[in-house]
């Protein structure tokens, strides 16, 4: 035990601190937008603002759980170890500056805000920061080298029904997705619809669905796990259930009583599979830009217009489809959503629907269920379909599931980064150089327990995005932190992964080539990383009464 120090109080103080900081910081860059900036300015000000709020309360949440542990006696020495290397590094980087990108870091001066504001955090942090020394740092990598691989290195802070979760979806990604998952990606293909079924099986479509309509009605925690593990596995099988995920969200919160009585039951079984059809080739992000139309002819609508990067959207039988009805009404308020019926497609006839044509995007990575570009040129759609019976309420449906969808993704991301780090850790455990494994070599276990400690930071991130969920609290914020930073987590492991494996991790043939791929996406979808720090950092100047 580090007996130098009350660590945890030590790590309860320095996150005060942190907060502290960056409520200086925020009055700081409310006065920059409003006043003196230029836009570009005042842009990089305030979402360097979103990074450093994120840090902040990404240790907050780590002080968070060692309290938890240590009041069920389950904060061990690895906790120790972890928490005082996620302090430590997350402190030094507010410091000495944030990445934001790999080309982009924020400092405390582009806050507005001088070294001196600082001096209350690095006070706080200084016993932390003194035991963070390079006997600790090689402690932590023998622990990681000993450690099951798969599982996290650090007690999660679960409860033993949320650890039965856990182990149920780990063997299943172990015994039926990791062996295939490469091959998959290889050869571009599907992921197999018996497998699909076996996940239906499993209630992974159906998770947080209310019993009443078929679900499970299971936590947003215990999404995050069983996304989590799934996506260990293969981000395609993990992501699988984000759609059912939004489709069921978008029902539950804005259908009519009648369309949560005819969808739900059908996404829970896997009956039917669902893709979400929003986003156009010239708005991206911009969906006040939508230019789909979806115009009134007696009991039905007919779309027409054009979509793009449609996930899964050849194989599926339901698409939640975002159109513009009322074409007077500019940005947002004009728009309306869909529950539109299609039949699934094929290979060679991915969209045997009147009204439809398209076809794939070839992608680098995230490729088990398909990328696609959809035309629609008079596709009818019944008036019924109307999600709750009500024209121009569309985006305002969408943001609801945002919080959820966000919180899925950041489980996703630490999936992914938990495959890479095992990925890295095993390659540097059976590769010999000079006479001695990888992992003997300090600058090979720095970057496998720098890995293992973002995970935990992340992974905690998360949780707590998704118990303020699950206690029905707006999280827009946490959710939005929580992606921002478990995207970031993610990419970096598949690099550091790459980098481990040397020349053999540039091979197609090495698996750890297609985690990095797939990596990359998680920056994007979902909201990127720049829209992410929009939205954090809009959410925090709200008070202020700025805009950024």
């Amino acid at each position: 035990m580090i007996q130098s120090i009350d660590l945890l109080g030590a790590a309860a103080i320095t996150a005060k601190a942190a907060d502290e900081f960056v409520a200086r910081a925020t009055e700081s860059v409310a006065s920059f937008v409003a006043h003196r900036a230029h836009p570009d300015e005042a842009q990089h000000a305030s979402h360097g603002l979103a990074w450093y709020a994120t840090y902040a309360e990404a240790l907050a949440q780590l002080s968070a759980w060692a309290i938890r542990l240590d009041a069920e006696d389950s904060f061990g020495r690895t906790e120790e170890l972890v928490l005082t290397a996620g302090f430590a590094e997350y402190v030094n980087q507010m410091v000495g500056g944030i990445p934001m990108s790999q080309g982009e870091i924020v400092r405390p001066r582009d806050l507005g805000v001088g070294l001196s504001n600082l001096n209350g955090l690095v006070a706080t942090a200084m016993p932390i920061l003194n035991e963070y020394k390079t006997s600790l740092k090689a402690e932590l990598a023998t622990r990681l080298i000993e450690h099951t691989p798969g599982a996290p290195l650090e007690r999660t802070g679960l409860d033993d029904t949320d650890d039965m979760i856990r182990d149920q979806f780990r063997r299943f990604a172990e015994e039926r997705v990791t062996p295939f998952a490469h091959g998959w990606h290889l050869k571009d293909e599907l992921i197999p619809m018996s497998l699909v079924e076996e996940m239906a099986g499993l209630g992974v479509f159906g998770l947080t669905i209310p019993e009443e309509f078929g679900g499970a009605g299971l936590s947003k925690i215990a999404m995050c796990i069983v996304s989590e593990e799934l996506s260990r596995g293969y981000i395609g099988i993990g992501s699988l259930g984000t759609r059912s995920e939004i489709a069921a969200e978008l029902i539950l919160r804005g259908g009519t009583a009648a369309q949560k009585a005819q969808w739900l039951p059908k996404l829970a079984s896997g009956e039917i599979l669902p893709t979400a059809v929003f986003t156009e080739p010239n708005t991206g992000s911009d969906l006040g830009s939508l230019r789909t139309r979806g115009v009134r002819d007696g009991e039905r609508y007919k779309v027409t217009g054009n979509k793009t990067w449609i996930t899964h959207g050849a194989r599926t039988d339901l698409m939640t489809l975002l159109v513009r009805t009322n074409p007077d009404e500019k940005g947002y308020r004009g728009l309306s959503m869909f529950l539109a019926e299609k039949p699934r497609g094929t290979d060679n006839d991915p969209f045997p629907a009147h009204g439809m044509s398209g076809g794939e995007i070839e992608v680098l990575g995230y490729r088990g269920m398909k990328e696609y570009e959809i035309a629609f040129d008079g596709f009818e759609v019944p008036a019924s379909g109307l999600l709750g019976g009500e024209e121009g309420m569309g985006f305002k449906q969408l943001m609801e599931t945002f919080e959820s969808a966000r919180i899925q993704t950041a489980a996703r991301a630490i999936g992914v980064g938990q495959c890479a780090l095992d990925l890295g850790l095993q390659y540097a455990k059976d590769r010999h150089q000079f006479g001695k494994p990888l992992t003997a070599f300090p600058r090979v276990a720095n970057k496998l327990t720098a890995m293992a400690v973002e995970l935990a930071i992340a992974r905690q991130m998360t949780y707590f995005a998704a118990r303020s969920k699950d206690e029905g609290r707006r999280c827009d914020l946490e959710a939005g932190m929580a992606k921002l930073l478990a995207a970031r987590v993610a990419w970096a492991a598949a690099d550091n992964a790459v980098q481990i494996h040397g020349g053999n991790g540039f091979a197609l043939e090495y698996p750890v080539s297609r985690v990095l791929c797939d990596a990359r996406i998680l920056n994007i979808f979902e909201g990127a990383a720049e829209i992410q720090a929009q939205v954090i950092a809009k959410r925090l100047l709200e008070p202020h009464g700025k805009n950024t």
